[in-house]
């Protein structure tokens, strides 16, 4: 493949990104994707017309906004081995989720972001979903988000935050350094804690889980009304979230010694 065809398709990729990474603050519309990969807009008008064309996204003239497309999300369910993997840690959630009364969410690190992959919701009435599935974040901005990124080095730790912080006004109370705080108290208890700084009112738990990978690739985090958190909550949280990964990780060793 030529040089012109690679970068492309590394733009077209950026793209695409972008467009699944919604905020208020720059809205997939043809403008905010331009600023946001810092390209002429004529170039990125020609290739979200090639991406609409094929399914791989879609524009909707009366909001002016593009999202993802119904190719990309056919695409999406193909099943894999590695999707297939995923599986005892969405289960992992959704028993969390059942035990610990509040929204759960397993999310992959993809990049300098956060993906959801999986999300299931308690009982509460009051039901906090910041995040829903296929929505991504920049690493550092929840506490999924912030558990991936305290598993990283800290070279890499330092080249996300200075990538993502021109963007940070679009959260609650988030600055690089609240980032690098989140990060080093991730490391020092294990668990990245979020109350108040990505969004308003909400507090997050999150923990980095080395599933495929040297590094924690996915993380299991929670979401709850922060009125209603308490030091007692916390640690019944965390305690149901390390059961729930021990036992999922003897579960996979079990299952890879009976093959």
């Amino acid at each position: 493949m030529s040089q012109d065809g690679t970068q492309a398709i590394r733009r077209a990729a950026a793209i695409l990104q972008r467009i699944a990474h919604v905020t208020e603050q720059e809205p997939p519309t043809l403008r905010g994707i331009s600023q946001a990969v810092d390209l002429p807009r004529s170039t990125v008008h020609r290739i979200l017309k090639c991406l609409t064309d094929e399914g791989l996204a879609h524009y909707d003239p009366k909001s002016r906004r593009y999202e993802i497309g119904m190719l990309s999300y056919e695409l999406g369910l193909a099943v894999t081995d590695r999707v297939l993997q995923l599986v005892p840690w969405t289960t992992a959630v959704d028993r969390v989720a059942a035990r610990a009364n509040v929204t759960t969410y397993l999310m992959r690190r993809s990049g300098m972001e956060a993906v959801c992959v999986h999300k299931a919701e308690g009982r509460t009435v009051i039901r906090v979903i910041p995040v829903e599935v296929g929505q991504r974040r920049y690493l550092g901005v929840g506490a999924g988000a912030t558990a991936l990124l305290a598993g990283l080095p800290d070279e890499t730790v330092n080249r996300v935050i200075a990538a993502v912080a021109p963007d940070l006004d679009a959260f609650a109370d988030l600055t690089p350094e609240r980032i690098r705080d989140a990060v080093a108290q991730a490391r020092r208890t294990g668990y990245a804690e979020s109350e108040g700084r990505a969004y308003s009112s909400i507090y997050g738990l999150g923990i980095g889980v080395k599933a495929h990978s040297e590094e924690p690739d996915i993380a299991i985090s929670i979401a709850a009304h922060a009125p209603e958190v308490d030091k007692a909550r916390i640690a019944e949280w965390k305690s149901i979230i390390d059961e729930e990964i021990a036992a999922t990780h003897a579960a996979i060793k079990a299952r890879a010694a009976a093959q």
